[in-house]
């Protein structure tokens, strides 16, 4: 299939066939795709050279708020808590949830209340509490060293903390958000908002700099590893790949190559060769980062027979919620609002398992290092996947509403859920097989 590019697809290269399995399909030949990962260096000099627009920035509402007592909450999923913390400061629907990548010992958390807070996980302590919102904060973050975090509200006011001062310095509004994103080597904010636009800013100078996508909300989006690209996925179906530096999109996919509905994810891979997006048109689409081409299409059997969906038509019964790349072997983990988690084998595109949850699935993530996938679903649960084999390792229970949000340690020792139920819980991870 042809994809559309404004500067002209390079030559296909399918970076797939140099994955195979061998054996018992745990030993992987891996070749490598890319001379490495460049230098965080030359990285944050080249993002010193990009070239950013001076904005007119508005002031957000910069009053106090005192905070209500929490009020119990009773749900209909009352049982055993696994949990070893439960941070309880929220009073409403707890929405988002983020690690400081340095350290993993705090985490920021965003909510129905229109409140966030940074806390510890060792025992919930509050450090301080981002106060200024006037809508749910739906996306939190801190920034590739630590030092900063990063919180936005649905109405689109940003606002950047520093962590070791508790104090704010910067603000910034922008239109209705729908994802927010800190690049993964600089002091770099990226941000997609409802009126099609992708943000970059510079934190704290202010320095913006925008990507006019179609006129449709950037729904998702995700900066590639290389730190000099991001994709970004529109409620069009359509799917572009943008130059950071230049401020052009180097691929766009729309059509037949991109989705039948909007986009609700993406991912892409360790070294940024492949780019996996979802849609509520239940379908996962393989992309070469390089040529902007599509190389595979996921779609789960228990869908596969139902009936194809006229334009404009979204299926009312399933979507891909969450996507994600495993980083030891070829595979790939879809999940879907009807609750099923399938893995894809990628050197063979084909199913290889279906591990079915009772009730939607909210999120994956994939443990670095292993071929386990954990996920949370609607039912409050978290669960631990052995995707070589489909089984199920083990749960994790304590909530009393469904899980909205979590965030896994990078050694995968604990996981952070958000709820519905106004918690943020952290649990210890032990499994017998490590």
């Amino acid at each position: 299939m042809e994809s559309e590019s404004e500067s002209g697809a390079a030559a296909d290269t399918p970076p797939l066939e140099t994955l195979s399995f061998h054996g018992d399909e745990e030993i992987i030949e891996v070749v490598e795709l890319d001379p490495g990962p460049p230098d965080p260096d030359d990285l944050v000099q080249e993002m010193e050279d990009v070239d950013f627009e001076e904005e007119e920035e508005e002031e957000g509402n910069e009053e106090g708020w005192v905070l209500e007592p929490q009020e119990g909450v009773v749900g209909s999923m009352e049982g055993p808590d696994d949990s070893e913390v439960t941070f309880a400061l929220h009073s409403a629907s707890v929405f988002c949830v983020s690690l400081d990548p340095k350290t993993n010992t705090l985490a920021v958390t965003g909510g129905e209340d229109d409140k966030a807070f940074v806390w510890r996980l060792s025992d919930g302590e509050l450090l301080f509490e981002c106060a200024g919102h006037k809508d749910s904060v739906t996306c939190a973050g801190f920034s590739h060293d630590s030092t900063l975090v990063a919180t936005g509200d649905m109405s689109g006011l940003l606002k950047v903390w520093q962590v070791d001062t508790k104090e704010e310095v910067w603000s910034f509004e922008a239109g209705d958000l729908e994802w927010m994103e800190w690049h993964p080597r600089a002091p770099v904010l990226l941000a997609g908002t409802a009126d099609g636009n992708t943000w970059m800013w510079k934190v704290p100078t202010g320095d913006c700099k925008t990507f006019q996508g179609p006129n449709c909300p950037a729904t998702c989006g995700r900066v590639l590893p290389d730190g000099k690209r991001a994709v970004v996925g529109y409620e069009d179906g359509t799917i572009r790949i943008w130059d950071l530096k230049q401020g052009n999109s180097i691929h766009v996919l729309k059509g037949t190559e991109g989705h039948q509905g909007p986009l609700t994810c993406v991912a892409t891979n360790q070294d940024g060769s492949l780019i996996l997006t979802g849609s509520v048109d239940c379908q996962a689409k393989l992309v070469s980062a390089t040529t902007g081409k599509v190389v595979g299409v996921f779609r789960p059997e228990t869908v596969a027979s139902q009936p194809s969906l006229g334009e404009g038509e979204e299926s009312e019964s399933n979507s891909v919620e969450s996507l994600g790349f495993c980083s030891v072997m070829p595979l790939a983990a879809v999940g879907y609002l009807d609750g099923t988690l399938a893995i894809y084998d990628l050197s063979t595109q084909t199913l290889r398992h279906q591990c079915q949850h009772q009730s939607g699935i909210v999120q994956l993530l994939w443990e670095a290092g292993t071929a386990v996938v954990y996920t949370c679903s609607l039912d409050g649960i978290v669960r631990l996947w052995d995707a070589r084999t489909g089984r199920l390792l083990t749960d994790y229970r304590g909530h009393t509403a469904e899980i909205l949000d979590f965030a896994l340690s990078k050694d995968a020792s604990l996981v952070v859920t958000t709820s519905g139920d106004h918690k943020a819980k952290v649990f210890c991870v032990q499994r017998p097989d490590r």
